[in-house]
């Protein structure tokens, strides 16, 4: 049974302050009882209820339990339901049902492989209206019915805007969404440059060999990520020379090593441990006490420069904590160059190279594409219908596109395959808007793991995308990938690193300083310099160690950093290092263009040189 203390010191360790203590904490023990929870678990719930309403300030007061409570009822409900498999929620779906007329006894339906193609491909892939009538997986809705989405009132509204320039959405202009054929005309006559555009080549290949990892893989992997760290801190001169930290030593010593934890549970202040290099030291794990320090932040996988004492060969007591590798380290000499494939029909000159940044407009969403009652994309069709009447030079669109966690693809009750589905509801598609909008829209697609008619491996290989004459119009990127945008640098990775860092991490914030998380979150990548530097995965990831360290590895910082999440959508301005020198990058998390049956959002923006030029708009589809 929880207690007072118990609730109280879990809050503390996550950093969180409690007004009115005795208040709070009487309710949360009383949730503890009601909802068959532990103190650890009431406190990830609430960090979860805390990320996802994007609060800075680390306080809890009475006031909040309220919606925190609904929060509780919402995720057992949910629990519930996934449990219940043979449980029916009746709605006004199964209404309309009965009112379109189709009789009970076609409620199971023995799916049939149809004679005629043409029976399930709809002759225009853009009329959402017929496509019931013609294609197999239209969720048995009749051509008058119109879906949860459709019903939206507030079509593209700015939800946030970060830069100077004005946000130009339509904020529900209704009248530009029936733009007339001559106004689209005028619209790509007056479309921007075409932007250049490198894809760098690190990531696996399609049709790439995986899941044949051996243990000596990982250990490698992970070996060789200490060792460049170790190097870069000793490269740049500014710390003392390194030495075995499970070694007795009565004076103050800098070692280097990986963060563990020493169990399978959370980690916390007991659990820590320290694991050195084995070709540099003994490779040893030593218990690591961070007491002293006054404020750090740390999850399993992080490789840290710690200052401290170990008198007795048994404790290391940290000092000083270092979690960013210098910025003017070396590159691993053990790695290869990344290989880069210039998509520009003509071949840049020498000089081009060493050019300063341009202007370079994007367009971002993140799948699912489309809305949990159908798969009729029509969160796809709006966005491109918004990128004709407004073209930006590039159009990422991040996966899952053919969304294996979607209930229909779940339940196998679509009648074409899922490659069939992808192929006419995103690439033709994709492929009608580039040739509709001429040479100076460019389209990058980035896989998931998520995606059902792809590889289900991390790191992922790209699509193999080969359309006639627009191959340098339409791309696929690995997972996580990098390219270059007119000389701005662009990393990805449709993984959601930031949810399972949040689930991992352990922090000590000062008292009274305001914490922005989600920025620290994606901040441990570009110090940790991989787009994955968790260690050990979650079991759900299809982690492969003899793909991933080219792959995961971030070589520079990027100018743009694009890290789709199921957490609450973001444009942030990030600073790694200190003063002048400290590289700044854009992170963006442009959220979900589909949640459940409702409509998401996509990211806007325009990149000039630098944060400072920057605009970008969060817009509610």
């Amino acid at each position: 049974m929880a207690t007072d203390q118990e609730m109280k010191s879990e809050f503390k360790r996550s950093g969180f302050k409690l007004v009115e203590e005795d208040e709070i904490l009487k309710r949360c023990v009383t949730l503890c009882i009601n909802y068959s929870l532990t103190p650890s678990e009431l406190v990830s719930s609430w960090e979860l209820y805390h990320l996802n309403r994007q609060c800075i300030d680390q306080t809890v007061t009475k006031d909040e339990i309220d919606g925190f409570i609904v929060h509780l009822h919402n995720q057992q409900k949910e629990a519930i339901l996934k449990e219940a498999s043979g449980l029916h929620i009746y709605s006004h779906r199964d209404v309309d049902m009965l009112l379109d007329g189709i009789p009970e006894d076609t409620e199971e339906v023995i799916v049939t492989t149809p004679t005629n193609k043409s029976q399930r491909l709809h002759p225009d892939p853009f009329d959402s209206v017929n496509r019931s009538k013609d294609y197999g997986y239209s969720s048995a809705k009749s051509a008058g019915h119109v879906t949860p989405f459709g019903r939206r009132v507030d079509k593209f509204v700015v939800k946030f805007s970060l830069g100077d320039a004005t946000a130009n959405a339509e904020n529900g202009n209704k009248n530009d969404v029936e733009s007339s054929e001559d106004d689209m005309i005028i619209k790509r006559v007056q479309t921007s440059h075409r932007c250049s555009l490198k894809v760098n080549g690190s990531g696996p290949e399609p049709g790439c060999r995986f899941m044949y990892d051996r243990t000596e893989d990982r250990f490698n992997a992970l070996e060789n990520r200490i060792r460049k760290h170790a190097d870069a801190f000793a490269a740049s001169g500014l710390y003392e020379e390194q030495v075995d930290p499970a070694v007795a030593s009565q004076r103050s010593i800098f070692a280097v090593g990986m963060i563990c934890c020493d169990g399978e549970g959370h980690l916390n202040d007991k659990s820590i441990l320290l694991q050195s290099s084995a070709m540099r030291t003994s490779g040893q794990r030593v218990p690591l006490d961070l007491n002293r320090l006054n404020q750090f932040s740390i999850f399993p996988g992080q490789i840290v420069g710690i200052e401290g004492q170990n008198p007795s060969g048994h404790y290391l007591t940290a000092s000083k904590l270092l979690d960013s590798v210098p910025l003017t380290a070396t590159p691993d000499v053990d790695l290869p160059p990344a290989k880069k494939q210039n998509l520009d029909q003509e071949v840049l000159a020498v000089a081009d190279e060493s050019r300063e940044k341009s202007e370079v407009s994007f367009v971002i969403a993140s799948g699912p594409f489309t809305t949990s009652d159908n798969l009729m994309f029509e969160p796809l069709n709006e966005l491109l219908a918004y990128v004709k009447r407004k073209p930006p030079q590039l159009l990422v669109l991040l996966g899952p596109f053919v969304d294996s966690e979607h209930p229909e693809i779940k339940k196998g009750t679509v009648d074409a395959t899922f490659d069939e589905i992808f192929q006419i509801e995103v690439i033709r598609k994709l492929q009608d808007y580039v040739e509709f909008m001429g040479s100076e829209v460019r389209v990058v697609l980035v896989p998931s793991i998520r995606d059902a008619n792809h590889d289900f491996i991390f790191p992922q290989p790209p699509f193999n995308i080969r359309i006639p004459d627009l191959e340098h119009q339409m791309t696929s990127l690995s997972n996580p990938g990098t390219f270059e945008a007119n000389q701005v640098k662009v990393g990805c990775c449709t993984v959601d690193v930031l949810k399972h860092l949040s689930g991992e991490e352990t922090s000590k914030n000062p008292s009274g300083v305001p914490i922005d998380r989600m920025s620290r979150l994606a901040s441990h990548l570009l110090r940790q310099q991989s787009f994955y530097p968790l260690y050990p995965p979650p079991e759900s990831l299809p982690y492969d160690s003899s793909l991933a360290p080219k792959a995961l590895q971030i070589p520079s910082i990027p100018d743009i950093l694009l890290l789709p999440s199921d957490m609450r959508y973001f444009v942030k301005v990030l600073s790694i290092g200190e003063g002048e020198d400290a590289a700044k990058c854009v992170c963006v998390n442009p959220g979900r263009l589909a949640k459940g049956e409702g409509a998401g959002t996509f990211v806007e923006l325009t990149y000039n040189g630098g944060p400072e030029s920057m605009h970008a708009s969060i817009i509610s589809i």
